[in-house]
């Protein structure tokens, strides 16, 4: 064999390229799963890499061959072999020196806590079965020194010589019978020596130990001969000791495994020119230890799309359950993917009780524990600049996700709350322990109408918003660098600035009302709060089981703006992609994300997809927190706000409804950008944007009303008239005098 060449493509000559073929368990074998395959070696020279490719030759079984370059005096192909090469990465990905999980003293005494009790339970469950054990060792010892005294016995009589001196007898061979006769009594003699000597020396110990020993001494003699006997004596299949805990069974994976079940998916063809599944990196174990994972090169014509829509295929023909495996998009190449195959299925494992159990307050600015990934690791969720949608079937634990988020507002004092119910359940119903709006349903009743109560509170929301920008704008840039809500301003100014977080529980309800006004005004509201309220921090927690074909004309394009601008999407078991995709959007689809194929059971609920957090989409375990568990975390979060004080609206028995008129805040919401404007204008301008409040000003109403509260008229020119008014900086020295008091 020639010494390899490369062409000047970088490929290989596939005419007179030599194929040494390796034998691999046939597919469909007991064995394909545990088979041991040779690898590439990864060559530093892009060159050299070898390619794995799959199918079967004419005479032999094949999983991959590897092809070497041609003769020297051959003439190249110009072919990209479509191998690709990676390129070095001094910043590559590196495993961390401490695992995350064990930087912490709390990381550190959760893995001390979960191995005490993982201790704690086979002590436990052995110490229950321990009559039982002894009972079965004394047996089974009892056999296994039957057993032993045999054996010693089959040894000295040199039994294995019977069939030789039979056989001699039987061939007439007097000579090699009498040999044998006497090698066999010598053999006899000496090992009924050794034999003798043993005997006496155990009688001797056991006289020892009658005469001189304590009863530990029997004990300790006991403990390790009995065990040592009852394991000789037993059969193999008769442990006498079981398990206390089950041992996981995982597949083990080999690149024959995997194009078994990428052509059973019918995603290219082991035999057809062109059609084989290669492999661009070796099979590796993930950086958590939990599957297997390689990279998939596809035939050309064959994208990513197709392997998303025959994952099942993809599952069965790995023999592995469709929720263990998962596909991850290479950005570079349609026909490039990583093929991840977890050793056991990870979303059945319940990612376990939340951890704001603890009661503890929380901060808003930092992110919210939201449940645990496809891989084990912890997933949080930044609530601060997002709005989040919240979307599934009924009863597959998408309000209990939603409630979980909120929860963690509830615990940060600083943070005010409304919550609107759309169906009227009890899943809410706690949270008026802390709400300073709290709207439940959309039919009238003794608390109310709540369709009312709900445009109010969003027009409340609104005028927050507007007053906030305002009042940010002016700031001086050494105050506010960035022109945007931080948490020293929301510390420095508290009654002005602070977060405000509005959960909208079945919002499509309020689209569907009897009244097209109302529809149109809390469409509108909504549209306006979403575009603009995360930027003031207004953190917007919205949940639905109809996300789509709801109202028509301006309220459906409202609907679809309001749903369409969340940032965030959390999508649990959907009924179908039409509705996966009207949750997580028309881009995650091609991403390989379809909510209508996550798994059903009740080991699955709180599954879902969270999109649009970070540049991954990982598969995420909700934790967990029912109906006892939001109780009390509800109730310690009415008792941090009591003692700060920040108690206030529906939760404080206050009116919510319709706000008392705050004349110098209505004013400087009406202001814009203008720095000064005319009293006639600034009349105006209240009578359209609070219409509920100032429908019936006059100019010289509201320049007396400004005048009592501290704001100077004075002479403004605006458009060449030169008329009586105000200016923006005068009220807002008013109002900051009026809050400092």
């Amino acid at each position: 064999m020639s010494n390899p060449t490369t062409n000047p493509t970088g490929a290989t000559d596939a005419a007179d390229a030599e194929v040494i073929p390796l034998r691999p368990a046939p597919f469909g074998s007991p064995d394909d799963d545990i088979t041991a395959h040779p690898t590439a070696t990864p060559s530093t020279d892009p060159a050299d890499a070898p390619v794995l490719t799959g199918g079967e030759g004419a005479d032999v079984d094949t999983s991959f061959e590897v092809q070497f370059d041609p003769e020297p005096d051959a003439e190249p192909e110009p072919v990209d072999d479509g191998i690709g090469y990676l390129l070095d990465d001094p910043e590559g990905d590196a495993y961390p020196v401490i695992p995350e999980n064990l930087r912490s003293l709390g990381g550190v005494g959760e893995a001390i806590g979960r191995h005490a009790r993982r201790l704690a339970h086979r002590a436990a469950f052995h110490g229950v079965r321990a009559p039982r054990y002894a009972l079965l060792a004394a047996v089974w010892g009892t056999v296994g020194l039957c057993r032993l005294i045999n054996r010693q016995l089959k040894w000295w009589w040199v039994s294995e010589q019977d069939y030789l001196r039979s056989l001699a007898i039987a061939q007439g061979d007097r000579r090699d019978w009498l040999t044998l006769h006497r090698e066999v009594k010598e053999t006899r003699r000496v090992r009924g020596i050794i034999l003798a000597g043993q005997a006496a020396g155990v009688l001797l110990g056991v006289l020892l130990l009658v005469k001189l020993a304590p009863w530990w001494g029997w004990v300790a003699v006991a403990a390790v001969v009995v065990p040592w006997l009852a394991h000789f004596g037993r059969p193999e299949d008769h442990p006498i000791i079981v398990p206390a805990m089950t041992v996981p069974r995982f597949r083990l994976l080999n690149h024959d495994v995997v194009l078994r079940g990428y052509y059973s998916a019918g995603l290219g063809h082991p035999d057809k020119p062109g059609q084989q599944v290669t492999f661009e990196t070796t099979m590796s174990r993930t950086k958590e230890g939990q599957g297997s994972q390689v990279k998939v090169v596809l035939p050309h014509g064959t994208g990513f799309d197709a392997v998303v829509k025959a994952k099942d295929d993809l599952a069965s023909g790995l023999d592995v359950a469709p929720s263990q495996v998962y596909l991850t998009h290479d950005p570079t190449s349609h026909r490039r993917h990583t093929l991840t195959v977890m050793d056991r299925d990870p979303l059945a494992v319940p990612a376990g009780k939340t951890p704001l159990l603890d009661c503890k307050p929380r901060n808003i600015w930092k992110p919210a524990p939201f449940g645990l990934d496809e891989h084990g690791r912890k997933v949080t969720l930044a609530l601060l600049w997002n709005s989040i949608l919240i979307g599934a079937q009924p009863r597959k634990g998408k309000t209990f996700a939603a409630r979980l988020l909120a929860l963690y507002g509830v615990l940060d004092p600083s943070v005010r709350l409304s919550v609107v119910d759309g169906k009227n359940s009890p899943d809410w119903n706690k949270f008026a322990m802390v709400a300073y709006h709290f709207i439940r349903g959309t039919t009238p009743d003794r608390n109310g109408d709540p369709v009312t109560q709900l445009i109010d509170a969003l027009a409340e929301i609104k005028r927050h918003i507007i007053a906030t920008n305002d009042f940010l704008s002016t700031l001086s840039a050494e105050e506010c660098p960035e022109g945007k809500l931080t948490e020293e301003l929301c510390r420095k100014y508290p009654k002005r600035l602070f977060i405000w977080m509005l959960v909208m529980e079945e919002f499509q309800n309020y689209f569907e009302l009897q009244s097209q006004d109302d529809n149109k005004e809390i469409a509108g509201l909504l549209s306006f709060i979403i575009a603009v309220g995360p930027s003031s921090g207004v953190i917007l927690l919205s949940s639905s089981q109809k996300p789509s074909g709801i109202g028509a004309g301006d309220v459906q394009r409202l609907f679809n703006r309001y749903r369409d601008l969340h940032a965030v999407r959390f999508a649990l078991r959907c009924g179908n992609r039409n509705v996966s995709d009207a949750i997580l959007g028309g881009d995650a689809y091609s991403e390989g994300f379809d909510a209508s194929t996550l798994p059903v059971g009740k080991p699955y609920l709180g599954v879902g997809y969270l999109y649009g957090a970070a540049d991954e989409t990982p598969t995420v375990r909700t934790h967990l927190a029912d109906h006892g568990d939001a109780e009390k975390i509800l109730t310690a979060g009415r008792a941090l706000r009591e003692r700060a004080g920040t108690l206030a609206g529906y939760a404080a028995g206050q009116d919510t409804g319709t706000p008392d008129r705050d004349v110098l805040a209505d004013v400087l919401a009406v202001f814009g950008g203008d720095p000064a404007l005319h009293w006639t204008e600034l009349a105006e301008r209240l009578a359209d944007q609070i219409g509920d409040r100032w429908a019936d000003t006059t100019a010289d109403a509201i320049s007396a009303q400004c005048r009592d509260l501290g704001v100077p008229s004075v002479d403004v020119k605006r458009n060449g008239v030169n008329r009586k008014g105000c200016r923006k900086n005068a009220v807002q020295a008013a109002a900051d005098t009026g809050a400092a008091g």
